[in-house]
């Protein structure tokens, strides 16, 4: 994999910011193209999604940090360096729904509505993004014999080289990206509001614990290793999603006009 892209005098230009940007394009161009469909002002999507992105990238990074504290207290200064990788997903979608929460009010938008055009859009931008993640070296996987393994050589990598590991980075893109059709296939037979958002939610727990059992990359344990840290949130989030779908699915003011 190539961690640097190109250099051009003293500009480097790093594969994975690339990608996570595009993701994040990507990701809210969609949201907005079904905003359009569903009413809603694309503008307040796009702005909204200015927001998202800037609470997402704060939110993951202090979720990343705190997970590997002891690294950043003997390196204080790779905080800043969100090019050699280092997101975590779920503390970006934290940072993001605080995001969400002050923006629908702010431009009077529907929330469950407006979570309905972002689910699918989130999930497409985070397929990308996890390409960026193979470029980098980072959330790396074990190592393996499978014959899908990948190898690293490139010394900028964040994986260890010459190794042949499991490809987890394409493993969780896989994932996000057949949940991006999936929800954009469903979303117009939806029958209340927030049914995709949920769905979205409950179903990548589940790739991602899943995910998460060959990855080799050290990222936070709990009980003495058994489990990762995004396990853990990710059997908190599942329950929390069960638990509004069926909410949202029995409150008569959610049901979707036909």
């Amino acid at each position: 994999m190539e961690p640097i892209l190109f250099e051009f005098g003293p500009v480097t230009v790093y594969t994975y910011g690339l990608l996570v940007a595009t993701g994040f394009l990507a990701g809210i161009g969609w949201a907005a193209r079904l905003a359009k469909r569903e009413g809603m002002d694309p503008q307040a999507v796009y702005d909204t999604g200015f927001w998202i992105i800037f609470s997402a990238i704060v939110g993951s990074r202090i979720f990343y940090i705190l997970m590997n504290y002891e690294h950043y207290l003997q390196n204080p200064l790779g905080v800043f360096k969100l090019w050699e990788g280092g997101l975590v997903f779920y503390g970006g979608l934290f940072g993001a729904i605080v995001a969400v929460a002050i923006c629908v009010k702010r431009y009077n938008l529907d929330l469950w509505k407006f979570a309905d055009v972002a689910a699918p859009g989130a999930a497409l931008g985070h397929s990308i993004g996890r390409l960026g993640c193979l470029f980098a070296g980072c959330c790396y996987g074990l190592e393996t014999d499978v014959p899908w393994a990948i190898t690293f050589y490139d010394v900028h990598s964040i994986a260890p080289t010459g190794i042949p590991l499991h490809p987890t980075q394409l493993y969780s893109a896989a994932n996000e990206f057949t949940l991006f059709v999936l929800l954009t296939l469903m979303r117009p037979h939806r029958r209340f509001y927030g049914q995709v958002w949920w769905l979205w939610v409950g179903m990548y727990a589940i790739g991602r614990s899943i995910v998460e059992i060959y990855r080799g990359d050290p990222r936070g344990a709990l009980l003495d290793g058994l489990v990762s840290t995004s396990q853990i949130v990710a059997a908190v989030a599942f329950t929390i999603a069960v638990i509004f779908y069926f909410r949202n699915r029995s409150n008569k003011a959610m049901l979707v006009d036909k």
